[in-house]
């Protein structure tokens, strides 16, 4: 996850960091993926159900009810299980986690054991109602997928009136006092929206965008049909970048990050380098301590039968089940020769990425899109839009964007 407002307009310091130290004991959250500690931010998908059917979908969830999901008792172990192993923040995802009826009392439960909760959701289950519900949960941020206006992104989530619903859900969350952001992903089906979104985020007063690059999984495994190319890719994150510093500079402040393609934190620092180099330097200080991709590392997924993944696109391939085994011991457990990798894998990365001098920033990008295209966990990236020249030249003021 890159922070782009800040890093690239010039509000977050290293010093910062530094002021409250890298040990995490006293960080502010939205500090922790700069720390020295970094126990895994937990995507849980507490069901696999969904009353949508998504172009992109990891989990491929249909609406239909799903065997063996983790029970309202075995849930809260789990929760249990994740404060006792210091989890700084559980993301309740599904399929569509509201379809689960005891998700919000899950959530209460977990913001009482002192984990920060955020909920990943179509929208269209959230009335005025469920909103002050979410509010009473103690849920501290609501990301609410929209990925198009109107008919677009109903044909993307595959159900007509989609996009009412969820925009409605924005304004019930802003309403009941919800922290509420809007997450748009990427694809050759909406690429073209990116600045209606932006117009949007403005008219709405929406106060965070997150953009999704597109991870091959579940119905997006087939990434001829839904993926753009790197040079596409580029174009799209030319765009985010010069639009956020447009609302900077018009004094607008809103949170603009991009997600899942670690591409993005060079190239951010190589237009710092043209726009501004002493920024650029103070910007590649934090980007090294975030360290890239954390799949297994700083992020982890467990699934709705219990299942824990290196992160939540890598759904078949489990690490154990925190139904015979505490999500700690399992985190922890570097016999698996996955997670022994992902912990340490620049000596196993191929290609391209092998001889990257931004391995310290990306750290290799994501491993379930290169597995996706050639079927070997440590290929390259197909994701990363990056030159030859740009990933070899012997330092970062040679190349610039």
């Amino acid at each position: 996850m890159l922070d782009v407002a800040r890093l690239l307009c010039g509000d977050l310091k290293a010093s910062e960091v530094l002021r409250h130290g890298r040990n995490g004991g006293s960080m502010p959250r939205e500090l922790l993926r700069f720390g020295q500690i970094k126990k895994p931010v937990v995507v849980w998908n507490v069901s696999r159900r969904c009353n949508l059917h998504c172009l992109h979908c990891y989990t491929e969830s249909k609406d239909r009810p799903y065997p063996n999901e983790l029970s309202h008792s075995e849930a809260e172990d789990l929760i249990g299980q994740l404060s006792d192993f210091g989890v700084p923040v559980l993301l309740l995802s599904g399929g569509e986690p509201l379809y689960r009826s005891d998700t919000l009392e899950l959530a209460s439960y977990a913001s009482g054991k002192g984990l920060r909760v955020v909920l990943s959701t179509n929208g269209t289950l959230i009335s005025a109602e469920v909103a002050r519900d979410i509010k009473k949960a103690g849920v501290s941020y609501v990301g609410v997928s929209l990925d198009g206006l109107g008919q677009v992104h109903d044909r993307f989530r595959g159900v007509k009136g989609t996009f009412q619903k969820s925009l409605a859900a924005i304004g019930h969350c802003r309403e009941a006092g919800v922290k509420v952001g809007l997450r748009f992903t990427l694809t050759r089906y909406n690429y073209h929206q990116v600045e209606d979104i932006f117009q949007l985020v403005e008219e709405r007063g929406i106060d965070r965008v997150c953009f999704y690059h597109l991870v091959y999984a579940g119905r997006a495994k087939n990434r001829d049909r839904v993926a753009l190319a790197p040079a596409e890719t580029r174009q799209l994150v030319d765009l985010i970048f010069q639009k956020t510093q447009d609302l900077y500079h018009r004094g607008l402040e809103k949170e603009v990050l991009t997600v899942d393609n670690h591409a993005d934190a060079p190239y951010l620092h190589m237009r710092l380098l043209k726009e501004d180099p002493v920024r650029a330097e103070e910007v590649y200080k934090l980007l090294q301590w975030n360290g890239g991709n954390n799949s297994g590392i700083a992020i982890g997924c467990v699934d709705e039968r219990g299942d824990v993944h290196p992160d939540q696109f890598w759904r078949g391939y489990s690490l154990g089940n925190v139904r015979d085994r505490s999500f700690g011991d399992i985190w922890m457990d570097t016999s698996d020769p996955l997670m022994a990798g992902l912990k340490d894998r620049k000596p196993l990365l191929e290609g391209r990425c092998s001889g990257c001098r931004f391995l310290d920033i990306c750290n290799g990008n994501f491993r379930v899109r290169a597995e996706a295209a050639v079927g070997r966990v440590w290929a390259s990236d197909p994701g990363c839009y990056l030159t030859d020249q740009e990933i070899t030249a012997a330092s970062p003021t040679e190349v610039a964007p």
